[in-house]
């Protein structure tokens, strides 16, 4: 096993084992960074009673998706945006065959309340992500509209599923994709390879404890 790795994300039982064969072969250490789920897709639980219309993103839309898409790197993903990075995240979204990704904007009234990406597709499938709706436009259905929306638009274009990748830790996101009708499918685990000058002795305590209660970031 190279030491180059970096990380892995599998099979909750598999990455486990693969960690302990890791820690166990190299002398470094892991961090479980995020536990996930999976869902899948087959028909869509239409949500009702919410104003506004589906669409997809335009030109005229990349002012605000550059800074929605920072927003939710910052806090969806818990990084720092580059903004060369999110310059050409946006870039591929507008220029991708539709088949492949693209995003698809809830708006109320002509303004955007919300957004839901996909892309990578598999022979029968196809994922969905990139889901983000502003704070002050939250609790209102919007991002559960907006999803099932996306969700049955891709449906309509021929794909058999949808999936996506959850965060547990997230109740609320959780909760909408099963509303809309999403099945859990099986538990994911994301790890990170430490550099050993990374881990002190109180961090070890730390992530030892955050880990067995399932809080990981």
């Amino acid at each position: 096993m190279s030491e180059d790795f970096t990380g892995i994300t599998g099979n909750k039982t598999m990455a486990a084992a693969l960690v302990e064969t890791w820690e166990r072969l190299t002398g470094r250490q892991t961090r479980l960074k995020t536990a996930m789920r999976i869902y899948k897709l087959n028909e869509v639980k239409h949500v009702k009673g919410v104003l506004g219309r589906l669409r997809p993103m335009v030109k005229e839309d990349e002012e605000w998706f550059l800074e929605w898409y920072a927003e939710f790197l910052r806090e969806v993903m818990e990084e720092e945006p580059d903004p060369s990075r999110v310059k050409k995240q946006v870039l591929r979204y507008q220029t991708a065959e539709k088949l492949q990704r693209g995003m698809m904007i809830w708006e109320l009234k002509g303004k955007p309340v919300s957004m839901a990406g996909y892309s990578g597709p598999t022979p029968n499938g196809i994922r969905i992500g990139a889901f983000y709706t502003p704070p002050d436009l939250r609790r209102k259905g919007y991002a559960s509209v907006c999803t099932a929306g996306l969700s049955q638009h891709l449906l309509s274009l021929g794909f058999q599923f949808c999936f996506l990748f959850t965060d547990l830790l997230n109740p609320t996101s959780n909760h909408i994709y099963q509303q809309i009708g999403y099945e859990a499918v099986c538990d994911v685990d994301q790890y990170e390879f430490l550099e050993k000058e990374r881990m002190t002795s109180d961090e070890n305590d730390r992530f030892a404890g955050r880990n067995e209660l399932g809080i990981i970031h």
